[in-house]
């Protein structure tokens, strides 16, 4: 793609995600949608596959579908309550089709099935755009209206989604597809303390796309696409190799590594609202997506190529990827657990 071109588009994308933190009308907030998705759809059709074609379109239709509901629930809370303002959605009607709407633009259960197919037909980079920064403007809107949302819908929504993402997961061999049921079960975690704990949210949405991030970068470094190719990795890059399967594991919320603390802060705040039931649930359901990392751990470190696989031997050539944000985005999503009193005393201020 034309570099200008590139500019002009990720320019939109921070213009249309800027605009919606920015705003308190919901024509604007709408407007700053819109802008963010039509900035995205070129990057994505931009390989002239077939894959990523279809894939594009089936993100249109579902950003279009979320973009009007929000639209209508907007219209009719104007209608009936006399209210633009974000903060004023008090009608029934309204919020909960604003709740749905922004469940389908995350890619929440149920209504999270465009969300795997759609990402198997991009390239790693835009999927990663699209599991991080696309999931910004959403939550900004989730947060602001969250306390005229029906309680009892989140948390369904939240357990629904931790439940989805790790039982879609258990059976994929795609890399892509595996990254995508995993992003469903981490927001299914961050509604599910939404209400109670805003804070954790964002704590869980940072840590989110540190880990994603890094996990997009080391399989696009490594030019894994499915399970298969992965096993060739250790012997192209052993190091790289082993910090993607720690990665994988922090991924999974297991300690000492990152990815323990925003789970084991929103277990101790559900426990503390009175909801023990909820937080078990939750915690068997991550167990889930455990598995399927694992799965993906011993495929990277204790599968010896070569073997039965059917992948091609990589070339080992050297690196002319710019290494310097995997390394930094890596480091981060190892080792911030020993921070964690200092988080919990920034989130009680």
């Amino acid at each position: 793609m034309n570099p200008y071109v590139l500019t002009i588009l990720l320019s939109s994308l921070g213009l249309g995600t800027v605009l919606t933190f920015a705003s308190s009308h919901w024509l604007l907030a709408w407007m700053g949608l819109e802008i963010n998705t039509l900035a995205v759809i070129p990057i994505m059709a931009q390989q002239h596959h077939p894959r990523a074609i279809e894939a594009t379109t089936k993100y249109f239709l579902t950003q279009a579908t979320a973009a009007a509901m929000i639209l209508f629930a907007s219209t009719t809370n104007a209608w009936l309550m006399g209210e633009w303002e974000i903060h004023q959605l008090s009608h029934p009607l309204a919020t909960t089709t604003v709740m749905l709407a922004l469940a389908l633009k995350l890619g929440l259960a149920p209504v999270h099935f465009w969300l795997p197919e759609v990402l198997q037909g991009l390239e790693l980079t835009t999927g990663l755009i699209l599991s991080t920064w696309q999931k910004l403007a959403p939550f900004a809107l989730m947060i602001q209206v969250t306390p005229t949302i029906n309680s009892p819908l989140l948390v369904a929504i939240g357990l629904l989604s931790t439940l989805v993402g790790g039982w879609g997961g258990l059976n994929q061999t795609q890399l892509r597809k595996i990254l995508a049921y995993s992003s469903i079960a981490h927001l299914g975690w961050m509604v599910l303390i939404l209400q109670f704990a805003p804070s954790l949210t964002l704590l869980s949405l940072s840590l989110y796309i540190i880990m994603t991030s890094s996990a997009f970068l080391t399989l696009k470094t490594n030019n894994a696409l499915t399970i298969n190719t992965l096993a060739t990795s250790w012997t192209k890059s052993p190091t790289l190799a082993a910090l993607a399967a720690l990665v994988l594991l922090s991924l999974g919320g297991l300690p000492p590594l990152s990815g323990f603390m925003p789970k084991w802060l929103i277990l101790q705040e559900l426990t503390k609202q009175g909801l023990p039931l909820s937080a078990t649930l939750a915690a068997m359901m991550a167990l889930l997506s455990l598995y399927f990392y694992l799965r993906l751990c011993y495929v990277l470190t204790l599968t010896i190529y070569p073997n039965t696989l059917t992948a091609t031997a990589p070339w080992r050539l050297n690196f002319t990827m710019i290494t310097l944000p995997l390394s930094i985005i890596t480091i981060l999503a190892l080792g911030l657990l020993p921070l964690t009193p200092a988080v919990t005393a920034m989130l009680t201020l």
